[in-house]
């Protein structure tokens, strides 16, 4: 059954006469490719940050936990926003909010500042991936919707890939600050574009209804309390009291805000749309790209340092096995659409790329020649990038216009907790099998001792402080028994990961097949 549906984005318009359109999508695309690229960049500026500030662990942390908590939280409160308000003006208000967290990230004098401002730009990128998805719903119909959408995805995927590459060339040739003076910069020409978009834009007025202040005030403290416990989860103890109690609050919280949205007469979350078994179905997807594809990304680096011994350069050039078809598919899964091939069809390869990728990957070993890898990585890589920007478009077809920045929001808020999760997931179960197998193993080597502390330092990747802490007699032969613990480890959490997605496929699978195809009301 295809996902082609109605369009829900304004009445067809003459797309060819209508102004504006080109300028409207670069804008829009500029300031999407800011924000993935923020999120994977920021992470390679730490090091210097930390040095620069004299800051701590935890805070420095911080400075990525901010903006991914804030982006998280806001997502869906953006898209209610847009609704109401207009979604150019709510773009604007976002791009203007990303400029100026940015310059204050820039110019900011201790760590405290910086988290600060960091939270505030994620904020502000709530708004563009809400708000932007939603305009190019708007402005675009037909096949040109769904090449512009295959564009975003393709963007969205370029600035994940090299985020850390231009990081790293501005960190080392001006400084950790340029890393936020660029993307102040590149959000100041999103703001010179604002008054083409809204001339783009068929009708922008706004429902006129009041914005829910209650329910967008729960949800947002529902979502920090669970992104906190999940970035902290790792460092407290999952079955920590602290990390339980945040558990048990966000349910809570989230409950609460359940019963408030349904005796709102204009809420932030229409729950009727989620009565609308197709579009949570698409908006599924994105999750199983986050445990399949997602924890690749930000974990495999380390795999390929510290358990083959590559260096950060090598392994740098082998991750573009993973990312190259994120830059290529969004734009094949486009123009397969116009030419007929289902988008339903599409999505069900994605996701089998994604089970079938993760489980290959388990050909992984410290000797293992790269030749034999590459077409795993490219195949997990194509479980991405087949389903990135069409599955938003896709999705969007099946809501009501009116509703259509609520639903991005609430899409992009799965998306982005989603990864947030994975991410945390994966990092706790491996330092746990990791640490299993350590301690069963760290007896046979004469001196060694504190295994919770060497199986920290060995999930981290620094084979050389944890074979420091076990005081081995051997070390040359303790760092081996590492190396192969931590392979070892690797494959069970990818076991893992390809279980998560199997069972993802099967509830979407489920979900697609009896959904409706009408728009939700």
């Amino acid at each position: 059954m295809s996902t082609q549906t109605t369009s829900s984005a304004a009445p067809p318009v003459q797309a060819e006469r209508q102004p504006g359109r080109t300028l409207t999508l670069a804008a829009v695309l500029l300031a999407v490719f800011v924000v993935p690229m923020s999120i994977s960049g920021t992470a390679v500026a730490l090091l210097d940050i930390g040095a620069d500030t004299q800051a701590g662990l935890a805070p420095l942390q911080w400075v990525v936990n901010a903006f991914n908590v804030a982006f998280a939280c806001f997502t869906l409160v953006w898209g209610s926003i847009a609704d109401i308000v207009g979604r150019v003006k709510a773009f604007a208000a976002g791009a203007a909010v990303y400029a100026v967290a940015s310059l204050a990230s820039a110019l900011a004098t201790n760590v405290l500042w910086l988290d600060g401002a960091r939270a505030l730009a994620g904020i502000g990128g709530a708004a563009i991936f809400s708000c932007g998805a939603a305009i190019i719903a708007t402005v675009f119909d037909g096949p040109a919707r769904a090449k512009a959408f295959a564009l975003f995805g393709t963007v969205a995927g370029v600035g994940v890939a090299i985020g850390p590459s231009l990081a790293g060339v501005l960190v080392q040739g001006l400084g950790w600050r340029w890393v936020f003076a660029v993307h102040a910069v590149a959000l100041l020409l999103v703001l010179l574009a604002v008054p083409a978009i809204a001339k783009a834009m068929p009708a922008d007025g706004g429902s006129g209804a009041s914005i829910d202040v209650p329910g967008s005030a729960l949800f947002v403290v529902a979502m920090v309390l669970l992104t906190t416990a999940i970035v902290q989860g790792s460092q407290w103890g999952w079955g920590s009291p602290g990390v339980l109690g945040l558990f048990a609050g966000a349910v809570v919280v989230l409950a609460l805000f359940v019963v408030v949205e349904n005796r709102r007469e204009h809420p932030m979350l229409d729950l009727s749309v989620l009565r609308n078994r197709r579009f949570v179905g698409l908006c599924l997807v994105p999750v199983a790209a986050s445990f399949g594809f997602v924890t690749m990304l930000t974990y495999l680096p380390s795999y390929l340092t510290a358990a083959t011994g590559r260096d950060t350069g090598a392994a740098g050039l082998i991750m573009l096995l993973l990312t190259a078809p994120v830059l290529i598919c969004p734009m094949l899964a486009a123009k397969l659409v116009t030419r007929g091939v289902s988008a339903l069809t599409l999505i069900y390869v994605s996701l089998a790329c994604l089970v079938v990728g993760d489980l290959a990957l388990t050909l992984f070993s410290p000797d293992v020649k790269i030749l034999v890898v590459a077409l795993p990585m490219l195949v997990t890589g194509a479980g991405m990038g087949l389903s990135a920007g069409l599955v938003d478009g896709q999705a969007l077809e099946l809501i009501d216009p009116a509703k259509a920045g609520m639903a991005a929001g609430f899409l992009n808020t799965l998306r982005l907790g989603s990864e947030a999760i994975a991410v945390a997931v994966y990092g706790s179960v491996l330092a746990t099998v990791l640490g299993t197998r350590i301690e069963d193993g760290i007896g046979d080597y004469p001196g060694a001792a504190q295994a919770d502390q060497v199986a920290d330092q060995a999930a981290g990747g620094d084979f050389a402080r944890a074979t420091e802490l076990s005081g081995a007699v051997d070390t040359e032969g303790f760092t081996h028994f590492l190396a192969q613990s931590y392979d070892s480890a690797f494959h069970t959490v990818l076991w893992g990961l390809a279980a998560v997605c199997v069972v993802l496929c099967a509830v979407v699978a489920t979900l697609l097949r009896g959904g409706t195809a009408k728009n939700a009301a």
